[in-house]
């Protein structure tokens, strides 16, 4: 697995609004409903991190606010994997959650 340039994260990061590095992750704050949509939100995060075998580092926190921190631990920093799943994440809001 192969770490993003500087350049690379910044032309990544053009494509996901609201998202920054952050102290070497990927991350973003996401303001929901409610509690109740924001565990479901954790849940529709958690499947597709199970789909593709790379796993977020999730905090609720208040009672509507989800912070996702993403980078890849083996490889030491951020990579395509990062910025892939936060693309899915991205397009979880506007999906409706069961």
């Amino acid at each position: 697995m192969t770490l993003f340039t500087v350049d690379e994260i910044k032309a990544s990061l053009a494509d996901l609004p609201g998202w920054e590095v952050r102290d070497g992750l990927l991350t973003k704050t996401f303001t929901v409903k409610s509690f109740a949509h924001a565990v479901l939100f954790i849940g529709a995060i958690g499947q597709l991190a199970e789909a593709v075998n790379h796993h977020p580092d999730l905090n609720l926190h208040g009672y509507n606010k989800l912070t996702v921190n993403l980078s890849t631990h083996s490889a030491g920093g951020l990579t395509n994997k990062d910025f892939d799943l936060a693309e899915q994440i991205e397009k979880l809001p506007h999906k409706p959650l069961k």
